[in-house]
């Protein structure tokens, strides 16, 4: 048998690394017949478009192998800077020389190739490319009309003159938080000329709505202030007394400042705009309020004595509370700044804005003041019925027998009050039975409130069906009108999500601003990411994400130093992994009562894990603190163990389930250092500081605890530096952010919110100021809240139980959080629907929804991403299929390791589909995009099977054989095929049939 290779065959000898000018490229070539040599360039855009542009063709004749020198002109756009006659392009992600052998006689496929060479140039970023010296000058005309195109595309730039620092609602708590602003400079030079000119002569106005649910508790609290680069209130600063006043306070050239106060107040439950214009020395402030039709305005002027100055580029701006001033009980609306205008209309003419319609706040107000007047005339008379001894069981039905028995009128014994709605029958029902139980002790609304918020939660937890919900509800509502957060935080989740009700973003909107201005903390955390992501339709904006995100992270500081059984510690416990699920355990658990039998015998790590999971409420064990702190102490005495002489001597020393005892508690922790427990050092330090104030041993102490990377030990030193408490050393702002950013990299949730803070505002000169990255440092940082803790404890145990409707609702709530963990598991139970719990158009868009959350988070789950991509594959629901979207899915799956992301870019391979070359790029394979598909192939199954996990190297390693099999049956001649055709033909068959069963359980393509 004689073999004979074919003499077609292409190389580039010289490519270059990089897209250059003018590039002498040598390409190697020979052909077996007559055919013709072509080069090509292949780009890929960052809009997922790939062109071919063709560079060179040229003959060749059959005979011996030839070398060509040619001159390699590739386009301006992909070499030079634009510079207005090299025109711009859109950002290039790879870029590749194709050579190719091609005959005639064919379509532009894979047949008409008889051989090829790839290499790959590196692209270079638009400013590091050269900028092209034109040789020639090109005729006027030419000129002219490149001109007069060029100037034809050209748009002003987007100037901030109308700034709107606030288009949406915020709920506030009247605590230190609000909404940071700040301003850039015009981009155009003339007008940015003017702005400086203007700053000693102001001519511009703000307007911003407000909502006041009661006034300042404080002597004044923030509405809109602007605070410079030292720290000064400047032009313009609005307080609310609490008198209701508004109190303006402005500062001219000389640093003097100069303040005045509104002749009328503010009013209560209402919306109202206030406009200040600034013209010159003059000041004026207008107020419209609405009070359903009616309208109301106000207005005062001020002439200042001296020159106002405005820079508006100086400093920030901020919207309700700061660090020095707590801001308003209510809620503010939007707020828009005109930099160099006043608006024409006056504020009578004001229209109220959609947002502030759509949410309508003060139609639940007025709602729930109704409902409360009838709670409360109930549960007056039935406290004075109690208080006579004169109730009966059921008022209906009072001297029912007497009356039959003697025939006489049949007159209801109920007074008018008693009467009611029959939605409110229950509420009323339960009014009754909290009123009798009591006597003639006062009843609160809210304790009413609670009453039904149990009931809801207990008849929810009893279904098995979403059908109920509907009818429990207006329970819920009502009980979120007699102020029971956690019920309008409910209310919220369920018209968003639509579980059992038809979705109301609108309404889900408002019960959550009702929660979170009462400091709910779940509800806290779904506005911050309802505007960190931009859901439902809400901008996305980081510095109001930043607002709630950064109270919660705050409460988390503090529910961390004060645990109570409420709290459980947040774990991210995923429901199909089954380790996870294994090591969740309970008091009667076996786990548990295994590690409290290896405690008994002596082994510390067993002691520390029971007094951890009884003190933290970690692995499904319930919080027992006075228990924790008996295994501490067992480890600590008995068994002598630095971890838990450490933890024995924190719980003494801040007196967490047992008694205070500083003495002890400095003894048990210098033990602990001495056996080089890094954390008992941070701990002594802050000993000395607080009780001895000894700053001097503190700051030593950490100082070596920092060097051993403690944590605590780096935000310490960062409060020293900040406050001018280092020995020796002046407050330093830039020394104190340096060891936040380092307390906050070694996972120190106060370290995260101090360097959040930071960067929030920035540090002027030294740190710029950085929105986007400090709303994901305090949103950490409030996802380890231990209240949220407890609905995950809740989520998971019900799914233990599997009672899943229970579990999908308490997932939903932490999903609606934006707790990437809680996202999949919604996702996974509406993906698995248990005995079809769910309704199935429920399922597969809850499926959908959820699963596409999960991906958006910063590291999210690789069996979210490919079950995104098998979505996107298979056209989920009325979609169509998007194939470019499912490869990048499982490109995302594949960097991170996944098998089955390679395996299933395999599987879109083997069925035709072309991986872009923006893929293949970042997989490290763009040399790939055009070679056989056999080597593409061979490339994912071994990175498939190469992964490193058992579970997928037999049907990646079988998918690879098939591949090698296919590749000989295709590349061996006739004669070979037909002298082992038994045997090519009867392995696939065979192998083919193993495959296709082990696929099943592997491939997740249709």
């Amino acid at each position: 048998m004689q073999i004979v290779w074919s003499l077609d065959q292409v190389t580039l000898l010289n490519p270059p690394d990089e897209p250059l000018p003018d590039h002498l490229l040598d390409v190697f070539y020979s052909c077996d017949e007559p055919a013709t040599v072509q080069l090509d360039c292949v780009v890929s855009f960052d809009t997922g478009i790939t062109s071919t542009l063709l560079l060179r063709q040229w003959s060749c004749v059959p005979g011996g192998p030839k070398i060509r020198t040619l001159e390699l002109n590739l386009p301006d756009w992909l070499v030079y800077q634009a510079d207005g006659i090299v025109p711009d392009s859109q950002w290039v992600l790879s870029c590749m020389l194709l050579a190719s052998i091609r005959y005639s006689g064919f379509d532009d496929t894979e047949r008409s190739v008889a051989a090829r060479d790839v290499a790959t140039l590196q692209p270079k970023p638009f400013s590091n490319r050269p900028v092209k010296q034109h040789q020639l000058c090109m005729a006027w005309s030419t000129h002219i009309l490149k001109l007069t195109q060029q100037i034809s595309k050209k748009q002003c730039p987007l100037e901030q003159e109308t700034v709107h620092l606030l288009s949406t609602i915020y709920a506030s708590t009247g605590e230190n938080f609000g909404i940071t602003k700040t301003l850039d400079p015009y981009s155009s030079k003339p007008l940015d000329y003017l702005r400086v000119k203007a700053i000693s002569f102001p001519w511009c106005m703000f307007s911003m709505w407000i909502f006041v649910n009661r006034h300042c508790q404080r002597k004044m609290c923030g509405v809109f202030h602007h605070i410079d680069s030292h720290n000064n209130y400047v032009t313009p600063t609005m307080f609310l007394k609490n008198s209701g006043q508004l109190h303006f306070q402005m500062n001219g050239e000389s640093e003097e400042s100069s303040a005045f106060l509104s002749t009328f107040k503010v009013p209560l439950s209402e919306w109202c705009q206030i406009s200040v214009t600034l013209q010159g020395r003059v000041a004026t402030v207008s107020m419209m309020c609405v009070d359903g039709e009616r309208r109301t305005v106000h207005s005062t002027e001020h002439m200042f004595r001296h020159t106002l100055v405005l820079d508006d580029t100086e400093g920030y701006f901020v919207i309700g509370g700061g660090k020095y001033v707590t801001g308003v009980e209510g809620y503010y609306g939007p707020v828009v700044y005109h930099r160099n205008r006043i608006s024409p209309h006056s504020t009578s003419e004001a229209v109220i804005p959609d947002v502030i319609r759509t949410v309508n706040l003060t139609g639940w107000l007025q709602t729930c003041q109704a409902f409360h007047l009838e709670l409360t005339v109930k549960i007056s008379g039935y406290s004075l019925k109690a208080k006579q001894g004169t109730e009966s069981d059921i008022c209906f039905d009072a001297f029912h027998e007497w009356m039959v028995k003697d025939r006489l009128p049949s007159e209801s014994q109920c007074g008018l009050w008693e009467a009611t709605v029959p939605q409110r029958r229950l509420a009323a029902k339960l009014a009754k039975i909290v009123a009798l139980r009591h006597g003639d002790i006062r009843v609160s609304l809210a304790a009413v409130g609670r009453a039904l918020y149990s009931l809801s939660l207990h008849k929810l937890g009893r279904a098995s069906r979403t059908g109920v919900v509907s009818r429990i509800l207006p329970l819920l509502l009502q009980a979120g009108c007699l102020a029971d957060n956690r019920a309008l935080h409910t209310a919220s989740v369920l018209y968003s999500t639509g579980l059992g009700v038809k979705k109301q973003p609108s309404k889900a909107w408002l019960l959550a601003l009702l929660a979170a201005q009462r400091d709910d903390r779940l509800a806290l955390l779904h506005l911050g990411h309802l505007h960190h992501r931009g859901v439902h339709g809400h901008p996305a904006d980081p510095d109001l994400a930043y607002a709630y995100y950064s109270n919660i992270a705050k409460q988390t500081t503090l529910d961390r130093v004060n645990p109570t059984p409420q709290q459980t510690f947040v774990e991210a416990v995923y429901l199909n992994n089954d380790e996870e699920l294994n090591l969740q355990t309970n008091e009667d658990h076996h786990i548990f009562q295994w590690l409290k039998h290896q405690a008994r015998r002596g082994a510390a790590e067993a002691e520390q894990t029971i007094a951890r999971m009884l003190f933290w409420g970690q692995q499904g064990v319930s919080p027992d603190i006075q228990m924790a702190v008996r295994h501490y102490e067992r480890g600590a005495v008995h068994l002598g163990d630095p971890v838990s002489m450490y933890d024995y001597g924190i719980v003494l020393l801040q007196g967490h389930g047992v008694e205070k005892d500083i003495p002890k508690a400095v003894e048990f922790l210098k033990k602990a250092m001495d056996q080089g427990f890094v954390p008992a050092i941070n701990a002594l330090a802050w000993y000395y500081e607080q009780f001895e104030q000894d700053y001097n041993k503190a700051v030593q102490l950490w100082e070596q605890a920092d060097l051993l990377k403690c944590p605590e030990a780096a935000l310490n030193l960062g409060v020293v530096h900040l406050l001018g408490l280092y020995p020796g050393k002046a407050a330093d702002q830039f020394m104190a952010y340096q060891y936040y950013l380092k307390s906050a990299e070694r996972g120190h949730i106060r370290g995260a919110v101090q360097l959040a803070d930071i960067w929030t505002t920035g540090i002027p000169g030294r740190v710029n100021r950085r929105p986007s990255d400090a709303v994901l440092w305090v949103k950490w940082a409030a996802e380890q809240n231990g209240y949220l803790g407890s609905i995950l404890r809740k989520a998971l145990d019900s799914y233990l139980k599997s009672d899943m409707f229970s579990s999908l609702l308490y997932y939903m709530m932490a999903a609606e959080s934006g707790y990437a963990a809680a996202q999949f598991n919604v996702a996974y139970l509406c993906e698995q629907n248990t005995l079809g719990f769910l309704d199935p158009a429920f399922a597969s868009n809850c499926m959908w929804r959820y699963y596409n959350l999960t991906i958006q988070s910063q590291n999210p789950d690789t069996y979210a991403l490919i079950r995104m991509g098998d979505l996107f594959y298979e056209g989920h629901g009325d979609r169509q299929k998007d194939m470019f979207s499912a490869a990048e899915m499982y490109k995302q799956a594949a960097l991170r390791n996944e098998p089955q992301g390679w395996y299933n870019l395999g599987l879109l391979a083997e069925e035709g589909f072309r991986l872009p070359l923006s893929v293949l790029a970042e997989l490290g394979h763009s040399e790939l995009y055009l070679a056989n598909n056999s080597l593409l192939l061979s490339a994912l199954y071994k990175r498939c099977r190469d992964s490193g996990d058992t579970d997928s190297y037999l049907p990646c390693s079988l998918a690879l054989f098939n591949v090698y099999l296919q590749s000989l049956k295709k590349d061996y001649s006739a004669a070979i095929m037909f002298s082992t055709a038994a045997a090519v033909v009867a392995a696939p068959t065979i192998f083919l049939f193993i495959l296709g069963v082990l696929r099943r359980s592997f491939q997740t393509l249709n």
